[in-house]
Formats: C-alpha cells, sequence, structure tokens
C-alpha cells in the first residue's frame, strides 16, 4: 500500500471515528438539518409552493437560531441564566441598520453592505457584552439572571430616547431630545420612540443560511475545543475548575461576549428584514421567547435550539386558521412539549440510541482492528 493510500485510509478511519462520536454527530445533524432545509425551501420557493406569509418567516426564522444557539452557550455551555439576549440583539439590529445607512452611498452590492453591516452590528454587541458581562458575571444564579434581565430594559429604554440623523456634515447625535438640525438632504435614522423608519430591506434568506452556518461552525468548533472543554468544566463546578488553574473569569466572560456578538449579528440580520422597526419589538417578551427555545431545544443541544426555534416561530402563524384559540393551542403544545422532553419516555429513547451508538462503535473498532 503507497504512503498516500495509506494516509487516506487513516483519513476514512478518523472521520468515522468522529462520526461516531457525540461531538462528530451533533454537528452532523445540526448541519444536516439547516442544509437540508434550505435546500427544500428553495426548492418549494421555485415551485411557488411557498406562501406569502410563510416566506416572510424565512428571514426571522435564521435570526432566531442565530439568536438561540448563540443564548444556549450562554445557558446550557456556560449554565449561566441570561434573561437579557433580547438587549444584545437590539444592539447589533440598531447599530447595524445605521451602519447600513451609512454605507448606502459607497457599497452599491447590496450583499456586501449587508455582511458589513452585520460585522458592525456583532462588533458593537461585543462590545456592550463586554461591558455588561465583566461587572455581571460576578454574580451567580437569580441575581445575574435578574441583572441581564435589567439590562435588557435599559437598552430599550436608552433606544427610546436616542436620536441620531445622517446629512453631508456626517451623522448627528443627541439624547432624551433632538437637539440637532440636519443640513438638506439629510435623513432622521433613529428617531427615538418610533424607532426606524425607511429601512433598506436587504436581509434575504440566503445571508441568513449562510450567518446560520457561520454561527454553527464557530459555535460547534468553540464547545468542542479546548476553551469549550473548559467552559464546560466552570458549569459543571467552578471550584474544582479554579483549583486546577482554569481562568474561570475568563472563559465565562469569552462566551458571554461570544454569545452577545452573534445576537447583535442575529439582530441586524433581523432588522434589515423590515421598513419599520422599534425598540418594544426586543422587550423582555423576546428574551423570554427565545429562552423557550433553547429549554425546549434542550440545554446544551444545538441543533435541539434549530428545531425549537424554527417550529414556535412558525406554529403561531399556521394556528391563525383557528383563530381565538390560538395561542391557548400553542400554550397547550408547548406544555405537553416539555413534558416529553423532561419526561422518562424521552430518556429511555436516548439510553437506547446510545447503546445501538456503542454497538456501531465497537463493531467498527474491530472492523479496523
Amino acid at each position: 500500500m503507497s504512503a498516500k493510500r495509506f494516509k487516506g485510509a487513516v483519513n476514512v478511519q478518523k472521520l468515522k471515528k468522529y462520526a461516531a462520536s457525540k461531538a462528530g454527530r451533533d454537528t452532523l445533524i445540526s448541519f444536516g438539518i439547516v442544509i437540508v432545509a434550505f435546500v427544500v425551501m428553495q426548492i418549494l420557493l421555485a415551485a411557488g409552493a411557498v406562501s406569502s406569509l410563510l416566506e416572510s418567516l424565512l428571514v426571522p426564522i435564521c435570526a432566531y437560531i442565530v439568536m438561540a444557539v448563540s443564548l444556549n452557550l450562554t445557558v446550557g455551555i456556560l449554565g449561566e441564566l441570561s434573561l437579557g439576549h433580547a438587549g444584545f440583539m437590539s444592539v447589533g439590529a440598531f447599530a447595524g441598520i445605521v451602519a447600513s445607512t451609512c454605507l448606502s452611498g459607497m457599497v452599491a452590492f447590496e450583499p456586501l453592505r449587508l455582511a458589513l453591516s452585520i460585522v458592525v452590528g456583532g462588533i458593537c454587541a461585543a462590545i456592550v457584552g463586554v461591558i455588561i458581562g465583566v461587572p455581571v458575571l460576578r454574580l451567580k444564579g437569580d441575581y445575574l439572571a435578574i441583572v441581564t434581565l435589567a439590562f435588557g430594559e435599559i437598552i430599550k429604554n436608552i433606544v427610546n430616547v436616542l436620536y441620531i440623523g445622517l446629512d453631508s456634515a456626517g451623522l448627528h447625535f443627541s439624547l432624551l431630545q433632538q437637539s440637532f438640525t440636519l443640513a438638506e438632504g439629510g435623513e432622521m435614522i433613529i428617531n427615538g420612540p418610533q424607532g426606524v423608519s425607511g429601512v433598506s430591506r436587504i436581509s434575504t434568506f440566503t445571508s441568513g443560511f449562510v450567518l446560520v452556518l457561520i454561527t454553527l461552525f464557530l459555535i460547534l468548533n468553540l464547545i468542542n475545543s479546548r476553551a469549550g472543554r473548559a467552559i464546560m468544566s466552570v458549569r459543571d463546578n467552578q471550584i474544582a475548575a479554579d483549583s486546577i488553574g482554569i481562568s474561570t473569569t475568563r472563559y465565562k466572560l469569552m462566551a458571554f461576549v461570544i454569545s452577545a456578538a452573534f445576537a447583535g449579528m442575529a439582530g441586524t440580520l433581523y432588522g434589515l428584514n423590515y421598513t419599520t422597526i422599534t425598540a418594544t419589538k426586543f422587550d423582555f417578551n423576546t428574551s423570554i421567547l427565545i429562552l423557550v427555545f433553547v429549554v425546549l431545544g434542550g440545554l446544551g443541544n444545538i441543533w435541539g435550539s434549530i428545531i425549537a426555534a424554527a417550529l414556535l416561530t412558525v406554529l403561531p402563524e399556521v394556528l391563525r386558521e383557528v383563530g381565538d384559540f390560538r395561542m391557548l393551542i400553542y400554550a397547550i403544545l408547548l406544555i405537553v412539549m416539555m413534558l416529553f422532553n423532561n419526561s422518562s419516555l424521552k430518556q429511555r429513547i436516548l439510553e437506547k440510541r446510545g447503546m445501538k451508538q456503542m454497538e456501531k462503535a465497537e463493531r467498527s473498532g474491530k472492523e479496523g482492528a
């Protein structure tokens, strides 16, 4: 056997071993769900088999998937309860809209302008994440949840008193009331409680799909890396992690800031999908909705968050046909899914699947020997 063929056989064995592991299986399932769903939707869109209502939900679904996956990094992998994720989404949305408006005259190619705006939104949310995370992550449990909840409300109220305009002289900024006058041809970008209007809708389903893939690639690689194992050790036992020299503050802040950055990117994607948007969209209810995606999909389960985010975004719209009973049925379905998620039946199913995977791994190991 030549050295090249032997090296190829070794690589195939490594891929098989990785695919049989839990990390590899979760990675393949996560990417598989997203890619298959995208291909199916593209076929349906080309055939005209998708209603206008469902088509309008495609970009928000992508944004919510990114939000759920990023929050799972904080809640599921780090083990800290955050109730202010909508605040980071709000920062990303309005920062991205400002960036897109400023770049509209310089970058005519919309996908590039959207990409740059998403990067700006992510960076701004990450900076806010650092500012919030340094003092807040010293708290634990309920105290951390309460402080992050307050942060989300603070961000919403700041945006409600924020005025930003653009004219030939550049950006103008004021708080509480508009204290500047725009030159002829200028436009208001953020107009206090009225929010933003007249936004160019440049977000697309394809750009949302790409952002979801980038999010999965980076977060799954982080989870399976040395840093990810350190983050999980902080979650499992912070005292033990400290005792073996792991900088718990550093890794907690790392997970929190990365989670905030992706929430900001999702916010930009979401904000540039609508012509009008206000700060009230990113309130406490949105944070709870994202948390429901994470809990329903399973803490630390990335592909579960993907399915839960897509399903629970579409479900209320599908149930509109039942009129007044829509939210009642939605609540009942949520309760049933949560009961199943914590039932012994699910545990037995997972145990059987785990046994099958172990038997498969043992057989492949014997064949390799």
